[in-house]
Parts: structure tokens; sequence; C-alpha cells
């Protein structure tokens, strides 16, 4: 369940923001039966804080730890929490070992591999300290340290003007962030709650030095491939380790074979006893993004446009990346990362698309709101302001919804995202740091430089050039009324073809040490460059600059609109005697329930359970389904120990087992989270959703909603009997009794 991701993009921050017609172009960013017949899944991405108003029931749902605990962010067991920006993590050991999905990883493995010796498909296994490799430079590892409610300081007394008020909103963000930040690596932000009715302050550790310590064989790490993806039952074993390194001072610091490291004040055990069906589990983790508390309106856009154009767009993507990588094992490699998340971006779109028709979705929520709206009229009429003023931005975001989608997919061309970042920075630069642009300020640039560094391990010209090339044509193809008049007249009558093939001839941006140069470059000397895709941006910016005005003064007008109708959205909640918790902002979470299967159909029952067993019956020896030599070897000689589901039994048939579901409540941003029993031991990683309740982000379906874990049993057997990770084995400490 990644996030999409491509390996350049522009700088991101969480407290930007999240625009009204988000919901409509959702193609630019593409990201996510067991204890009874009437166990549903437990719904709720809760914040820390709120959890003590829900102690009672997780006691009764099996947790053994205080409950109290689990709103505690310096306490074990949130504290060995960790994100990794756009996935999940924990510390398992006291040396900063961290372990998270494989597809987590992947960019930081793919780093590191060549055509020969390609660490994807072999795998690798750092011995000692010395032997680990130096993650991607922008990978990092934010460890919470506090977060603190500023919603009076960014809400109090904002202007009715629309741009004014997203400059002060932004202002005040930024303002809030810079008495927060401090030397050695602290980090913040501002992330924005219930569509803007609170904010939070958010106190993170930037750990810079990740290396890479220890992946499976891809043909385990992504067994199954994109056929199994989102699917039950499933046999992948989706883990790799990394570890976190600071400088002798115990501060973050840049990749140094001097640095140490990292000491994290509590770490999670890594429980080999067995887990059955019914069990307590809970996660903590960073969940990306989720679509509960829209509108209606909003839920029809995406399913009548925004997904149908995502998958159409991506589709072709892959096709075009596929047909100028064949028989290219550098390109291939370059695109791999790339390749995963489009692949996983479209099975998710797919799969809302199916679930969308399998349900009454939209219908479900035109009676919901039809539900809260006659409340709010009798008892908070006022917030009807926000509800109608969020429907005309709709009707205003559509009208260009077209060109602004496909704008945002321009940075798929690493070659224009790499000259569009490079002449914003000069651009930013020039302006005292609080007035800049998210993403471009000073505690950014350590970013940028990282990213400007790495491009050649993610660029392939042919493949860039012919990506760029079909979006161009998509472009040309608009209608007149949402055409860049700038961008016609660089590109002239020439055919786009024939003028990207000048560009990509004469561009020196391929260049590291030419990159390097222009990041240091003035605004002038870069507008004076000779680059054809500099100058292209250059043309191109004073309208991206316009266009960008015009979108923050819709998301101005939006700041005031949705905390109206959130606030009522609460309060009816309320009145019915319930919590309500945020949709996901990729900011710390817990969900809880229990271990269970499901029933997707008439007389389809699925099994909590998967087992070795079925990565044999699986197993082809060719493409996704290629499981190892030395991992058929074992399962053969069934050396599986203590590993096995009945180990301090007598039953000699019993298995590993390899993946399990649950009821929990996740989404794209919770891969590579700790799944916790009631003591707070590691029982596994969340890795997946199930395909029937992929449309869960927007509507809950309490019947079909299930994660889908990576059995910590199945990793420690791999650790032991396939890959000889004993080293690790001793360094972290594994609960057997």
């Amino acid at each position: 369940m990644s996030i999409f991701r491509f390996a350049w993009r522009q700088p991101t921050a969480h407290r930007t923001f999240p625009m009204v017609h988000l919901s409509a172009g959702i193609a630019a960013a593409i990201l996510f039966a067991g204890l009874s017949p009437a166990a549903f899944a437990v719904e709720g991405m809760w914040q820390p804080h709120q959890l003590n108003a829900l102690a009672e029931d997780v006691a009764k749902k099996g947790l053994e730890l205080d409950p109290k605990a689990l709103g505690d962010l310096g306490a074990f067991p949130l504290n060995a929490v960790v994100g990794l920006g756009f996935c999940t993590a924990s510390f398992v050991s006291p040396q900063g070992l961290v372990v998270t999905n494989h597809h987590c990883a992947y960019s930081a493995i793919q780093y590191n591999s060549k055509p020969d010796n390609n660490l994807l498909d072999k795998g690798f296994l750092a011995k000692t300290t010395a032997d680990e490799l130096p993650g991607e430079p922008t990978l990092r590892v934010y460890v919470t340290e506090s977060i603190t409610d500023v919603s009076d300081k960014v809400r109090n007394g904002l202007p009715a003007d629309g741009k004014k008020t997203f400059d002060t909103v932004d202002a005040r963000q930024k303002a809030l962030v810079a008495a927060c930040e401090k030397p050695g690596g602290v980090r913040c932000d501002v992330y924005v709650f219930h569509g803007g009715a609170s904010y939070y302050l958010v106190k993170q550790m930037e750990i810079r030095d990740v290396r890479l310590v220890y992946n499976p064989a891809q043909a385990i790490g992504k067994f199954g491939g994109d056929t199994d993806n989102w699917m039950w039952p499933r046999h992948t074993g989706d883990f790799t380790f990394l570890r976190a390194y600071v400088g002798p001072d115990g501060k973050a610091a840049d990749y140094s074979k001097n640095n140490v490291p990292y000491q994290p004040k509590s770490f999670l055990k890594v429980s080999a006893k067995s887990l059955v069906d019914g069990d307590f589990v809970m996660i903590a983790g960073y969940p990306g993004r989720t679509n509960r508390y829209r509108l209606a309106e909003e839920l029809s856009d995406a399913v009548s446009y925004g997904y149908p154009t995502s998958i159409k767009r991506v589709e072709k993507l892959l096709a075009i990346i596929a047909e100028n990588t064949a028989s290219r094992p550098d390109a291939a490699i370059k695109y791999a990362a790339s390749v995963a998340s489009l692949n996983n971006g479209l099975k998710n779109s797919q799969g809302n698309m199916d679930g969308f028709a399998k349900l009454p979705v939209v219908a479900q929520k035109q009676a919901e709101e039809a539900a809260i709206i006659e409340w709010i009229k009798a008892n908070q009429p006022k917030a009807m302001q926000g509800y109608d003023g969020l429907k005309a931005l709709l009707a205003e975001a559509r009208k260009t919804r077209e060109r602004d989608q496909l704008l945002g997919a321009m940075g798929s061309s690493q070659l224009y995202a790499v000259a569009r970042d490079l002449y914003r920075f000069s651009l930013e630069r020039e302006k005292p740091n609080a007035k800049r642009e998210l993403g471009f300020q000073e505690r950014d640039e350590i970013r940028i430089q990282g990213r400007l560094q790495q491009m050649e391990k993610r660029f392939d010209a042919q493949t860039d050039r012919a990506v760029f090339q079909h979006l161009l044509s998509m472009y040309q193809s608009l209608a007149a009324d949402q055409r860049i008049p700038a961008l016609d007249a660089f590109l002239g009558k020439t055919a786009v073809a024939s003028k990207l093939e000048q560009i990509y001839a004469q561009t020196k941006l391929g260049d590291v040490a030419e990159r390097m140069r222009l990041f240091a470059a003035t605004r002038k000397q870069i507008e004076a460059s000779q680059d054809p895709a500099l100058q292209m941006l250059v043309a191109l910016m004073p309208t991206l600059l316009e266009l960008e005005s015009a979108s923050k003064a819709r998301a101005g007008r939006e700041m005031k609109l949705r905390p109206q109708w959130m606030d009522a959205r609460i309060a009816y909640a309320k009145a019915q005697g319930k919590e309500l918790y945020p949709d996901a902002n990729n900011s710390l979470r817990v969900t809880y329930g229990n271990v269970m299967g499901y029933s997707p159909a008439d007389a389809v029952n699925y099994s909590a359970f998967t087992n070795l067993d079925g990565i044999v019956e699986k197993h082809t020896g060719t493409g996704e389904f290629d499981a190892t030599q030395a991992q058929l070897d074992a399962i053969k000689a069934k050396r599986f120990g203590i590993y096995a589901a009945n180990a301090s039994s007598a039953d000699s048939t019993s298995s590993v087992p390899v993946n399990y579901l649950s009821d929990l409540d996740i989404t794209g941003g919770n891969s590579g989270s700790p799944t916790l029993n009631g003591k707070g031991e590691l029982v596994g990683l969340a890795f997946d959703g199930n395909y029937e309740a992929i449309s869960s982000g927007w509507v809950f379906n309490p019947k079909l909603t299930r994660t889908i874990h990576v059995d910590s049993r199945y990793m420690l057997w791999l650790m032991q009997e396939v890959d000889g990770a004993q080293n690790l084995l001793q360094e972290m400490q594994i609960s057997k009794d």
C-alpha cells in the first residue's frame, strides 16, 4: 500500500492546506469472518490524545498495557514508532535498527543496485555495521517528540479575503515552525485536522543518515508482485531493515563514516510467539490521507472523473516506461521504484472504482449528508454557509481541472521538474526566509541538494523524453480556454517530438555538476542561461505563479468554509454520543482491533492466516511467483523450529505463518507500521489492504475492511533459516515465551 512517489518531486509540507479541488484532481498525485458473524472492523485512525476517551473499549479488546500509555508520545510503545515521510517504521534494537516494509525501502535498495549487482533481485545483508550501505540522500527517519494544539494561534481573527486568509495562515504556520525548530535536527510542521477546524504543531527529530542493513530477495519481498497486490490470500515477505545514524554528539548529521547508531528511548521486542484468530492487535503509524468527511459531491467527482482519469493516465505512463526500458537493464533499474509505485497507485484507483460499483457509495454519502444538514439547520444554521460555499468552490475548480491536473502531472518528467524547481528556488532565495514558499526555505535546502545529487540514479533521457512528449501532446489537446499562451509560444509551431529532441540534446541538466552549479546560481544567472529546459521554465513560470496565486485564493476561502462544516459535523457526532477521529494526514495515529478473516461474497470465506504451504503451491519458477531455492529447500526440510504456528505442540503438520488479516483501519502511509499485541510486542508489519475495501478511504465498510500483515514469525524464520541474518537476530530482543 505504498504512496505514489516519483523519484523527483516538488518539495511538500504537511501544513499545506488540502484544497477543495483535490477530490476532483486525485489523478495528479495517486497516491492508497473470525470471532463471530457480527464482529466487524473497528473504524478509526485515532490521534494519541483521543485514546483516553476510548480506554475502556481498548482494554476490552485485549490491550494489556495501561491505555494511558498510548497517549504519551514520550513513552513506550509510541516513542519506538517513527515515520519515513511516506511510510512508517519502528525501532527494534537499542542500536537504531529500524524495520519497515520492503516496498517502503524499495528506492533505497534501487539506489544501491546496478545491472551487475542488482540488490532488488538477489537481496542484501550487512553482516557488520561497516557493511551497511548509505540510503538514498533524501531518506529520513522522523522521531515524533511532541504534538501541541495551536488552533487558536492559527485560526483567530482571519481576514475575509481568500488570498489574505491563505497568506495569514501561511505566515502564522511559518512563525510557529521557526520558533519550534532548533539546530541539531529538529523538524517541525503544522498539521491540519478536520479540514482546518484544528491545527497541531508536530515536533520531530529528523535523522538524515539512514543506511540499508538487510532486504530479502525480491522473490520474497515482492512475492506475487502486482498480481497479488491488494489481494488475499498473500504470501509476501514485505520487510526490510534500515539503521538510523547520528553524529558522535547524538544530534542529526549528514552521512559520515564517523557517525554512530542512534540510540532510541525505546524499541520493540519482536514476538516469536503464537498469534491466533481473534487475538488483540493494534497499529501505530502515519496514515497518509483519507477523504471520509468530504462532501457527497466531492465523492461523486472522484467516481465520475478523478479515478477514471487517473487510470487512463497511469496506464499510458506505464506503457511508455515499459516500451522505453525494454532490453535496457540500466534504464529498467532506474525506473523500478517509479514503476512499482505507479502500479500500486493504478491498482488502488481500479479498486476504488470496483468498490464504488458494488455499493451505492454516493447515495450513501448523500443520505448521511442530508441527516447532518437537517441537524445543522435546526441547531447551527450559520454552518450552512460553509457547506454552500464549499459547493461553490467545487463548481469553480471543475472549470479548469483538466489543465490543473495536467500541469501537476508534468512533474512526471524529471527534466521538467528539475528545471522548474531550480528556477523557483532561485526566485525564492531572493526573499527573506519567512516569506519563501514552503519547500524552498533554508531548512529545505539539504533535501533539494539530495534530490539533485541522485537524479542520475532515476533519470533516463530516452524514457523521460517519451513521458514528457505524451504529456505535452495531452496538453495540446486541451480546449483553447485552458491552454497557456506562454507554453504555446515556447513550443511554437514545431512538432512536439522535434522540439523535445532539441531540448534533450542540448540540455546539460542530466549532469550532476551542472545541476549543483545551478543550485547556487542567482535568478539572473538562470534567466540568462541558454539551456533550453531552463528557458522553457523561465518562459512558463509567470503563468505558473499566477495560477498558484489563484489556487491559494481558493484555498484561503476553503480555510474558512471547511472548518464551519467540520465544526458542525463534530458537534453533530457529539450529539449522537460519538467521538470523531480526523481524516488521515500523515500524522501519528493509533488503530486497534483483532485478528480475523472475512467473507467477500456468498459462500466465500477467507481464514485469517496463510503459511509456507501456500508459497510452494503458488511457486511457478518464473515471474512474480518464483520463490528462492533456499526458501524452498528450507520448507521441504521442514526446518520450522520455534516459528511454526504450533511449535509448542506435537503437531508435526504445523507450518510457519506467512501473512495474516486483521480488522484494523489503515490507509497508504501506514505501510511498514508495526503491528503490536496486547503487551506492545511486534507481531508483524502492516503492508497492504484487501481489494474489496480499497474504497474505504472514502466510505468505511466495516464488514469488508481488512489489513494484511507480514507475520513476525515469518520474518524471523527467513532471517534464521534462509538468509543467515543471525547477527540481526542477536541484536534484537526476541520474545519466545
